[in-house]
């Protein structure tokens, strides 16, 4: 079945899911956007779109996304529910991966079936991230009697739905914020330490040992983890700590994860507790 479907707003995901909602098929009939930014997007993304009210969207539209910052979304929700926006058959599908259909409950109480879809993606707000979304992993949430739309939607764009239960979700998304958002901010760390070493291009000389790490992770998680703390070389720890010193915001992430790094490796065997209380001491915990 074929949707008019409403955007709100034309963020980076919204527009992009928006975009790919037209190619599979459905009408995109409005998208709301406020910014600069969000109106340049619509106009590529999705030409010949109207940007209309919110309210107006709701009310004209069968499936409306919410792709909208996780913050906003409550009220949002209960905001138009008090309008008396809500319709009894409403699709509402909003996109924030730490919630679950819990906040749409507003509007599943004037009739509206709620769904939650989030894709395990970055987005850039381009047309590149239309390619991305082809076998994306996608977090779908909802009542089993209406789930099977939300996974419809997810694969006629391309994607791969995963069912998710709602109450996971909040576990889920700071899952994917440690292990995406937050691996760009070692990386980013290390080059800028490069940078201060001498290394002209820090991100074509840590390419190699990140991309063999990274891929070793994800095939076998810790069995390939290497360095200094599991090999429980104290020494070596000490001088990375000095020559860290004069960089605290560096310091205290590289203090953070090796104390992490030591309890699994202990858990592991490939170092003894005592020797995870050494390498702490030597991190200045």
């Amino acid at each position: 079945m074929k949707l008019g479907v409403g955007i709100i707003s034309a963020g980076k995901v919204g527009a992009v899911l928006g975009a790919a909602l037209g190619r599979a098929g459905h009408t995109v009939v409005a998208a709301h956007a406020r910014s600069e930014e969000s109106i340049e997007r619509a106009e590529v993304l999705l030409p010949d779109v109207p940007l209309q009210d919110v309210e107006e969207i709701v009310r004209t539209c069968e499936l409306v996304l919410l792709a909208v910052p996780d913050r906003e979304l409550p009220g949002l929700v209960d905001g138009l529910a008090k309008a008396g926006a809500w319709q009894p058959g409403h699709l509402v599908v909003h996109t924030a991966g730490s919630m679950g259909v819990e906040v749409l409950a507003p509007a599943a109480a004037m009739g509206a079936l709620g769904l939650a879809i989030h894709p395990a993606m970055t987005f850039t707000g381009t047309s590149l991230d239309l390619a991305r979304l082809l076998d994306c992993p996608f977090a779908v949430s909802g009542p089993a009697t209406i789930l099977p739309v939300a996974q419809a939607l997810v694969t006629e764009i391309g994607g791969v739905p995963f069912e998710l239960p709602s109450a996971s979700r909040p576990l889920y998304h700071a899952a994917l914020a440690h292990g995406g958002n937050h691996v760009v901010t070692v990386v980013t760390q290390a080059m800028r330490m490069l940078d201060e070493a001498g290394i002209d291009d820090p991100g074509a000389f840590l390419g190699p040992l990140v991309r063999a790490s990274l891929d070793g992770a994800l095939r076998s998680r810790e069995v390939l983890l290497t360095g200094p703390v599991v090999r429980g070389d104290v020494p070596t720890i000490r001088t990375h700590v000095d020559a860290l010193i004069d960089h605290p915001d560096v310091l205290s992430t590289y203090r953070a994860i090796a104390s992490a790094t030591a309890d699994r490796a202990v858990i592991r065997r490939t170092i003894t507790q005592t020797t995870a209380e050494e390498i702490k001491r030597a991190l200045g915990d």
